[in-house]
Formats: C-alpha cells, sequence, structure tokens
C-alpha cells in the first residue's frame, strides 16, 4: 500500500478548505482571459447583450470541463497535470472575419469542430515530437511564454484596454498596493497562507476598490440566476472551406503553445512530459475544442496565466486545478456567481497578473541556467528566438501586411519563438560542424558548455 510519501505532489489531494482556496485563486488569475475572448468575438459581430452574456457563460462551463477532462483525465484524454484550459486568443482574429464575412457563427462553430478533430488526430505526431524539445529549446520558450504574458498584466494594471481612464495614476497605484500585499504574505504570512498571496492580494485590493468607486456591480442585478448552454443554440454548424483552413491554421498555433505550456508545467512540477502524456494532453485540447464547437463557444488550449501561479505558489497538485474546473463549471451554470467575479477591478488582477507572469518567465531563466553556453552557438538561438517571440508584443502591426495565415502563426509571440527555437537548433546543434569548429562532442553535433561535465550534461540533454 502506497503512503502519503510515495505519492507525488501533482497526485496529492489537499484538504477540502485548501483544495477551493487553490483552486479559487486559479480561477481569478484566468478568469478575465477567458472571457476576453467570447466579449471580443461577440463585440465585432454587434451581438446583443443577452447573446454576449450567453457566449459568456458557455465559455466558463466548456473551460470547466476542459480543465477537468486535462487534469483528471480518462483513458488516453488529459495530461494529468495542473493545467487551466481557455479560449485561446490565437484564434480571435480569424474568427472575428469568419463571422463578420463568412456565415457568422454557425461558420465559426463548424470551422472550430473540425479543427478539434484535427488536433485530435494530429496530437500522436506531436507527441513523437518532443524530441525536438531540449533544454535549451524548453527555457526559451518558457522564457517567451512570460515575457509575452507581461504586457496582458500591464493593461490590466492600467485600468484594462478601451478603458476610458487608461493609465490613471489611481489604476497604477491600485495594482501596486496589490502587488505589494502578495509580496508581504507571501514574504512574512506562514507558509499556508503564503500559498495563498494571490488569492489574498485580490481579495484585500477588492475591499480596498469598492469604497474608493473601482467596482460596478450592476452587471450582478441584471444577471439570471441559473443559465444552461444547450447544444448549437445559435443554429447548426456550417462547414465553409476557407473558414476551416483558416481555423486549422489555429490549431496549429495552438498545439505548439500547448506544447510549450506542458512542458512548462512539467518542469514546475517535477513531472517531466513524455511523448505519450504530451499526446494525451493534446488530444485533450481537440476534444474540448470539439466540445467548444457544440456548445456555442471557441477553441481551447492550456493557460500560460496558470503557469506563472504553479511556479509562483509551488501548489502541484493537478486536483487543485480539477477543483478550479469544478468552480468555472458552477460560474457557467450560475452567471449571476459569475457576475459577481466579472466585477473585479482590472487594477486588482493586473497587480497580481506582474508577479504571476514574471514568474514564467524567471522559470525560462532557471532552465536555461542548466544549458551550457560556452564554445557553442546557443546564445544565438535563445537570442535570436527571444526577439522573434517578442517582437509581435511590442510592435502588434509588425505583420499586418502579410497574409493571414502568416499573421495567425507569426502574431502568437509563443508560437513564432517556439518554431524559431527549434529550428535554430537543429541549424546550430544538430547540423555537421563547421569545419575547424571544436565546439562539437558526443554525436548528432552536441554542443560542449565547458569541460567533461558540460559534455556529459549535453549528451543527457540531448542539446
Amino acid at each position: 500500500m502506497a503512503t502519503t510519501a510515495d505519492v507525488h505532489p501533482v497526485d496529492e489531494i489537499p484538504p477540502a478548505r485548501r483544495l477551493a482556496a487553490f483552486g479559487l485563486q486559479h480561477v481569478l488569475a484566468m478568469y478575465a482571459g477567458a472571457v476576453a475572448v467570447p466579449l471580443i468575438v461577440g463585440g465585432a459581430m454587434q451581438l446583443p447583450p443577452a447573446d454576449l452574456a450567453y457566449l459568456i457563460t458557455a465559455d466558463l462551463l466548456v473551460c470547466g470541463i476542459a480543465t477537468l477532462i486535462q487534469c483528471v483525465g480518462f483513458w488516453r484524454f488529459g495530461v494529468r497535470l495542473p493545467i487551466m484550459q481557455g479560449c485561446t486568443f490565437a484564434a480571435v482574429s480569424p474568427m472575428v472575419l469568419i463571422g463578420t464575412t463568412e456565415g457568422g457563427l454557425p461558420a465559426i462553430y463548424g470551422s472550430v469542430i473540425v479543427a478539434g478533430l484535427a488536433i485530435m488526430l494530429l496530437a500522436p505526431v506531436f507527441g513523437r515530437l518532443l524530441r525536438f524539445f531540449p533544454p535549451l529549446v524548453t527555457g526559451t520558450v518558457i522564457l517567451i511564454i512570460g515575457v509575452s504574458l507581461l504586457p496582458v498584466a500591464g493593461n490590466w494594471a492600467a485600468g484594462g484596454a478601451g478603458a476610458a481612464d487608461f493609465g490613471e495614476p489611481r489604476n497604477l497605484a491600485l495594482a501596486a498596493f496589490v502587488l505589494a500585499v502578495v509580496l508581504g504574505v507571501q514574504r512574512f504570512a506562514p507558509p499556508a497562507l503564503s500559498r495563498v498571496a494571490v488569492l489574498i492580494g485580490i481579495g484585500v485590493g477588492l475591499a480596498v476598490a469598492v469604497p474608493f468607486g473601482f467596482t460596478d456591480f450592476s452587471g450582478v442585478g441584471d444577471a439570471d440566476w441559473v443559465g444552461i448552454s444547450t447544444p448549437f443554440h445559435f443554429g447548426a454548424p456550417e462547414f465553409r472551406a476557407s473558414a476551416i483552413l483558416s481555423m486549422l491554421v489555429v490549431a496549429l498555433v495552438s498545439m505548439t503553445e500547448t506544447t510549450g505550456d506542458m512542458i512548462a508545467v512539467g518542469e514546475l512540477t517535477g513531472r517531466k512530459v513524455e511523448p505519450r502524456t504530451l499526446s494525451d494532453g493534446l488530444r485533450a485540447d481537440g476534444l474540448s475544442t470539439v466540445l467548444g464547437g457544440v456548445f456555442n463557444t471557441f477553441p481551447y488550449t492550456a493557460y500560460a496565466q496558470n503557469v506563472g501561479l504553479v511556479g509562483m505558489t509551488r501548489v502541484r497538485s493537478r486536483w487543485v486545478v480539477a477543483a478550479a474546473g469544478g468552480i468555472l463549471v458552477l460560474l457557467g451554470l450560475l452567471p449571476k456567481l459569475g457576475a459577481v467575479v466579472a466585477a473585479i477591478p482590472a487594477p486588482v488582477l493586473g497587480g497580481a497578473g506582474l508577479v504571476m507572469f514574471g514568474t514564467v518567465a524567471a522559470s525560462g531563466l532557471r532552465t536555461l541556467a542548466g544549458v551550457g553556453f560556452r564554445g557553442n552557438d546557443n546564445l544565438t538561438v535563445v537570442a535570436v528566438s527571444v526577439a522573434i517571440g517578442v517582437l509581435p508584443v511590442g510592435v502588434p502591426t509588425v505583420y499586418e501586411k502579410f497574409p493571414d495565415w502568416f499573421q495567425t502563426v507569426m502574431n502568437s509571440g509563443i508560437s513564432a519563438g517556439c518554431l524559431s527555437a527549434i529550428v535554430l537548433n537543429l541549424l546550430f546543434n544538430h547540423l555537421p560542424a563547421k569545419r575547424g569548429s571544436a565546439a562539437v562532442a558526443g554525436s548528432g553535433g552536441l554542443p560542449v558548455g565547458g569541460g567533461e561535465k558540460a559534455v556529459e550534461q549535453a549528451r543527457e540533454k540531448t542539446v
């Protein structure tokens, strides 16, 4: 019989009270991002408020179901790691285009269903590609994920993109206050409390925000008590070739992003992702995306926002995130409860987001610290990949003159940086060495990191 000591931290089940608190913390960390996709797509299509509210509750419901599938798993579905699921932002532009010019929501849902089926079919292929993700590549990708998320936290801290008071000093002051609370709790509180530092920071920030007029609870009164998403609420799906092609490109981008996120969580939890588990996780993404098309929502992927929370709190249990999935299901079935959570001001989330997303970037640096950079071109691999990954984040319009499929791939800094890191690693470390170069050791063109120890590490890591 296995003892508690034999149970991996990923499989530990905390007491119910801690489970609920940790789970709520994950929900608050990703809620704003989760509802952003239906808001953007529905707003671009000029849907009435009732339809927008329906899209949001449907999204929260399927977010919860998708998270449960990913964390708990069944048969060959689910990576069984603490990974939250949410709508991918890579699909926003193609879906807006499909929705406004090519058949509305039925055409979107038809393409989403096909994309989900394609992800399930391609999952084993991506699983076999895991050997192209040595620490040099994974560390670079995790670093890019963290850096790419920081502008999201910055927008929240300033008041939320598009807000009338965006950038007001009071917004940034509230975000700074929440950040200070999170850091203070993490540094000075007992271990049991420091692990819910983000939740405490958001709670204290909300308590301060209410008397200063940051909150608007008017939407709570308008929301229904109970709401159930029914299949094909907006009509039977339509399968249009152009819409399907654009969504298949999104599927490839989403799979690349999810691969990076799963590898990052595997690094943080001490349970490294293997080819089979990666395939199972991607297969769960595909199933959730099909469910999204059936239940009036959008493609699903692993949410990088929550990767940072795992690293920061050091709570590695997948059952904590499964609890978060259960909370999302409740929010999807109880719109009034969802409206309460939605009333949390953006600056409060921004203060917490800064430390969470920064943790992701720092985790990438920690992974890269174990890679040799002497006598090889690994520094070039990291430098160019980070530059390509951050470029669309810093200059969002840089690719606007390119075809739509190219924009879909390259506007996602995570997928662009990931592809760059894989290609450059193959170019510099696996092709035959330059004549006269001494920077090769072992088989396959492995770079020397300095001394026999570095050579041995290189062989073990297959850099």
